[in-house]
Formats: C-alpha cells, structure tokens, sequence
C-alpha cells in the first residue's frame, strides 16, 4: 500500500488556529463503522451516539511548556529547544535550530529578563538524526522553571500564538510529559464529563506521553517501509479490569484519540490481552490490521499522509475515511488539533439520525472534489518542522 494512498486535497482555510469557545462546541462527524453512512452533529451531543455502560478510555498525559528559547554565551543568536523525551533525570533528548551549530559541548543559556541565567544546558551528543541529548543544570523545580520560560509546543500548521496554554490541555491532563496533546479529548469539558457518568458512561484512564513523531510526516513510498517513531505508555490495572467488565457486560470500549488506541492495542498484541504493562511501543496502525482492544474510537481530522489518518482507515477502511475527509471539507468542518472530532463507531438503533434532528444534510450530494483547491501533502505547512520561530 502507497503513502500516496492517503492523500487528500484540503482548503487551508480550514486549519483551525484556535478552538472553540467552549470544548464541547465543536461539530462532530458520526462515522457508521458497518456501513459508512455518516450522521453531523455538534460534540455535545455525544452521549446520544453512547449507551449506559459503554467505556471512553483517556488519555490523561500532561503537555509540557517544551518550548525553550535561550543563546549562547556572548552571542545573540536565539536557539530554539525542544524538548522531545526525559532520558533520565535532567538528561533530555531535544530538537535544536539552528541545529549546525549545536555541537557536542556547546552550552545554551536560558533566562527571563529579571533573571537571565536561570538554567543552562550542554549538549553532551548527537544522536543518528540529529536529536540532541542536553544535560539541564538549574536551582529549584524543574516544572516551575519550565512554566516560566517555557512555551506550548503547539504543530507547525498552528501559526496563531497560543493565547491560554490551558487550550492546548485537556481537562483531565495529570502526568507531565508529552511534547503534544492528545488533541482528541480536548473537545470535553469538566461538566460533560460529569453529565457521561451521569449517565453511566464508565471512563477509564491512561497514559502515553505523546512525541513529535505524531507529527513526522511518512517519506516512504510503501508504507510498510515506514519506520515508526516510540513512545512510553502505563496502562493500569483498574483501567484493564474496567474494560474487562465492559466487554464482559456486552458494552463497548471507545478509545479517545490515536494515543490511546495505539496505548489499548499495543497491550492488547504484546500481552495477548489487557492486563496492566509500562513500556515503549512502535507499534503502526494501517489498513490490514485487525483491531483487538476497541470497538470504536473519538478522534480529529488528521493530516493527508500521516500514520494517524492510515490508523483510522484501518478501523473503518481508507476509502470511507478518504469519502468522509471529502465530505467534511465540503460541509466546512475545521482540521487537526483544534479543529472539529469525528466518532468511528457501530450505529445503535438508539442514535437519532439527521433527520431525527432536523439536520438537512445528504453526504452523498457532494461530489469527490471541493470547489476550493487547497494544499495536500508535499504543502510546507504539512512538513514536521516543530521548531519554527
């Protein structure tokens, strides 16, 4: 199967700068896993696509400020630094730009303007892509140090400032560590959460500290060539067992966003099933692969090429997503991070359609092309470049 396969034409206009008022605000896409029929609905209205019982697994990762800017020793070249991964205890591997002048011993300054000198870094090597394993020296909380001259690692096809980092966090972020959000779940608000377990939605948790792999585009012509980036996961036992007294009880467990899915099955093909297990996993998710752990899956529109977009179409098959992609484009949903959420799902009698709705929408009356032309993949807002000025 080719990268081009999952390739797509999209209006640039469409990549949301910023979400929505309130999270719960944005539009929802129902994709019918059995069948493909589509249902368009707002992301408030989830709990009429869900029955008492079934289970949302989360992703409760935290993003960190990993975005540093600091200089050199007399010199007043910014350097941009981002943190990627705590290899162990203030030894970080990172991204550096410019990274040519970054060499084994070069120490980076880091500072605010009352206190220019608060943390330094030395480059100690150079891994075979060009990451930087950085040695952080400082006095005080790491965190605390972070918060103050730290910036969110928002993607590269985001070029509005973050105005609030609490948009780039969901809700229910706990563990610090990702280098990006597992934009999935920033869609719920507090008070949807509670009004699910009102309910009877059971929500489960777990963690996978999110890297910029997510965002590194597939350069192979065959996608089985594609080298797929790590990433460290801790799935619980009460999360485990919650699972397992849902599928037990005839319900079904949806995964919130890619991370968590890549989290559920990688426990679920190493282990053979979901018990509680730590580690790192590579695992690639495309068409061909049968899904083991998740009925069903809460996630965003991606972009045209990426590992996510084929992990999806692995659930419901890349000629539906590619036809649903075409469709949100036409109907004007908003892409990637801040954008709108689709729900992969088997349709229950219980899920009032359009017309139940009064939502005058007919899918099929699109045709495969949107009047607007837009960028596809080889566009350079498409490229990994997580450091940009």
């Amino acid at each position: 199967m080719k990268t081009s396969d999952f390739s797509y034409v999209l209006d640039r206009q469409l990549i949301a700068q910023h979400p929505t008022k309130k999270r719960e605000d944005c539009r929802l896409m129902i994709l019918d896993r059995d069948n493909g029929n589509m249902t368009h609905d707002h992301f408030s209205h989830l709990l009429d696509y869900l029955e008492p019982g079934d289970a949302l697994i989360m992703n409760d990762t935290k993003v960190i400020p990993a975005r540093l800017y600091g200089h050199r020793e007399g010199k007043d070249e910014q350097i941009e630094v981002l943190l990627l991964r705590r290899v162990e205890g203030d030894l970080w591997e990172c991204l550096v730009k410019p990274g040519k002048k970054m060499k084994v011993e070069t120490e980076i300054l880091f500072g605010d303007a009352t206190e220019p000198r608060l943390m330094t870094g030395k480059v100690q090597s150079i891994l075979e892509e060009g990451q930087r394993l950085i040695q952080f020296h400082y006095e005080g909380v790491w965190e605390e140090i972070l918060d103050r001259i730290g910036s969110m690692p928002t993607p590269p096809y985001i070029t509005e400032k973050l105005k609030n980092k609490d948009d780039y966090q969901t809700v229910y972020a706990r563990v610090d560590g990702s280098a990006a959000a597992p934009t999935a779940g920033l869609h719920f608000s507090k008070a949807m959460l509670e009004d699910l377990k009102a309910h009877g939605i059971r929500l489960g948790y777990l963690t996978l500290h999110v890297g910029l792999g997510t965002f590194r585009p597939v350069s192979e012509d065959n996608i089985e060539e594609h080298d797929m980036h790590s990433e460290f996961y801790v799935f619980p036992k009460e999360t485990a067992d919650l699972i397992e007294e849902t599928k037990k009880a005839g319900h079904r467990v949806i995964a919130v966003g890619t991370t968590s899915t890549r989290t559920l099955e990688s426990v679920a093909q190493k282990c053979g099933c979901l018990q509680a297990d730590s580690g790192w996993t590579n695992i690639f998710i495309y068409p061909g692969y049968a899904y083991k752990a998740i009925d069903g899956i809460i996630t965003n529109f991606h972009l045209p090429e990426s590992t996510l977009i084929m992990m999806i179409s692995a659930l419901v098959g890349r000629e539906r997503i590619l036809h649903a992609y075409e469709v949100a484009n036409a109907l004007r949903y908003r892409f990637f991070s801040f954008g709108d959420a689709m729900l992969i799902l088997s349709r229950r009698d219980t899920a009032p359609s359009n017309a139940e709705r009064g939502i005058a929408v007919h899918p099929e009356e699109f045709q495969a092309e949107s009047e607007h032309d837009g960028p596809d993949a080889s566009d350079p807002i498409f490229e990994e470049a997580p450091c940009r000025p």
